[in-house]
């Protein structure tokens, strides 16, 4: 990627923000025995020594066996990668495993420099995705999908609940408009140190198709400064 890249790598692609810097023009990424008794007790003595003829008396009583019913159980519900997308669509929300369920996904285009938009810093923005809308879709057949999500340091956005939630294995689904859906499964996490460039996250031409996930992790160093990034990495799912 060269110079070009590492600035790329360096600048708003990981949306790391802090509160502090909301007014900000230009974003930066950064839950016993029983007691005695003098009497005789005929009931004690049946259910205790004749279980089968108490039962043949509750017959006689009641002219029937009673039996408990099996509690009917609920059918399972759908599983939203039972009829993926068959083309490429733009992608309007996200889930992602316990960390973002209906998150927006937010289609933004790349600045002056080449860097992918990130979300705006506000409590909308700090809960939804951004898309490299230039880029790859979803349903393509090959290259990267990018993604990324703001940090905050006081732990209420959505990369920190991917920090904490979404490891190898797991799933990300990509929803689109009209409903269609793709279904992906996490293949690698990996943090990087953010003054290295990482070409990985923008993938090849001709690459496999993949989700490629990024937010700012590692300690804060100021307001858009963190020492690291987080990349995940997601597979479609059949």
């Amino acid at each position: 990627m060269g110079d070009r890249g590492g600035r790329i790598w360096r600048g708003a692609i990981a949306c790391c923000a802090a509160a502090a810097v909301l007014a900000l023009v230009v974003p930066r990424l950064d839950g016993g025995e029983p007691g005695a008794s003098g009497g005789h007790d005929s009931s004690k003595q049946v259910s205790a020594e004749q279980p089968d003829q108490q039962e043949d008396a509750q017959v006689v009583l009641f002219g029937h066996t009673l039996r408990a019913r099996p509690s009917a159980r609920p059918a399972p519900a759908p599983s939203p990668c039972t009829h993926p997308a068959q083309r490429s669509f733009v992608p309007v929300s996200a889930d992602a495993t316990d960390a973002a369920t209906g998150a927006a996904v937010l289609a933004l285009p790349r600045d002056a420099a080449g860097v992918p938009g990130v979300p705006p810093l506000s409590t909308s923005g700090k809960n939804a995705f951004a898309w490299d809308a230039s880029g790859v879709r979803p349903g393509s057949p090959d290259g990267n999908v990018l993604l990324n999500a703001h940090t905050w340091p006081d732990g209420s956005a959505l990369g920190n609940r991917l920090l904490a939630g979404l490891d190898v294995g797991e799933q990300v689904v990509l929803h689109g408009a009209t409903g269609v859906r793709l279904c992906y499964r996490v293949t690698e996490r990996v943090e990087v140190r953010a003054d290295q460039p990482f070409p990985r996250y923008y993938g090849v031409p001709g690459g496999p198709p993949q989700v490629a996930i990024v937010v700012c992790s590692g300690s804060r160093l100021g307001p858009g400064q963190w020492t690291h990034r987080t990349v995940w990495f997601a597979r479609p799912v059949g």
